[in-house]
């Protein structure tokens, strides 16, 4: 099985190119990557790439481009608007698995529940793209700026619209109200879940509510429950 590599400024008009110090440190220590040697490279837009090593520096490691392949973007769009959790591990583990299962767009949405009102976007990025590379994959997810729920809200959106809660009241599942082959956009709220003006809001809004089943999810189990509902739909 091949390793895969992340180099964002790289497409397909691209002949050579360099990785910085990281990148080619870990090729060239780590991995003991030779010249000649082929690595297979993406730049998270749907390019992947196989390059010939021609100078193995480990410091700068320079790669000519030998094939170009553009692969097919899935046959439907996934936008997670997700509160941030209190514990900033249980949200970098969301981002992973939700990498790994498929996700096309996230955004992390303050709420009146929110306990964590700051998020690290550097390091939520760089683990959107470490999960890129582990499983293989050729589109980086966008990842949005963090937003108050009511600005969110403001905005249009497009395709279908779900907010998942808690509360008693009228509620489908996910999987008997998304359909193939949309465009889809979930709202996750925080552990003390959405209140009941944000849920009033939303559904003014268009968004529908939704359950995610019988138990109740922490929100980062909740928002993979939801990523893998729209993929098994989409099979």
């Amino acid at each position: 099985m091949h390793h895969l590599f992340y180099h964002p400024d790289i497409d397909e008009n691209t002949a050579t190119f360099s990785f910085d110090a990281e990148e080619s440190n870990h090729l060239v220590k780590a991995m003991r990557k030779q010249a000649g040697d082929i690595v297979h490279v993406t730049n998270g837009r749907g390019w992947g790439f196989e390059a010939e090593i021609t100078e193995n520096d480990p410091k700068k490691c320079t790669l000519e481009v030998k094939q170009t392949r553009r692969y097919a973007k899935r046959n439907y769009y996934l936008h997670m608007a997700v509160a941030p959790t209190k514990m900033n591990d249980r949200y970098e583990w969301f981002l992973e698995k939700a990498m790994e299962i498929g996700v096309d767009e996230i955004t992390p949405v303050f709420c009146t529940h929110s306990e964590r009102k700051q998020v690290k976007p550097k390091r939520f990025q760089k683990i959107l793209i470490a999960s890129l590379k582990q499983s293989l994959q050729y589109y980086l997810p966008k990842l949005n700026e963090a937003v108050a729920l009511e600005d969110f809200l403001d905005r249009p959106y497009q395709g279908l619209l779900f907010i998942a809660h808690c509360r008693e009241s009228e509620r489908y599942t996910l999987k008997r109200k998304a359909l193939a082959d949309h465009k889809v956009t979930i709202l996750i709220g925080p552990e003390g879940d959405f209140s009941e003006e944000e849920v009033h809001t939303a559904t003014k809004k268009g968004f529908t509510p939704i359950s995610l089943g019988n138990n109740r999810l922490r929100t980062e189990t909740a928002a993979i429950a939801a990523c893998h509902t729209i993929s098994l739909i989409n099979e």
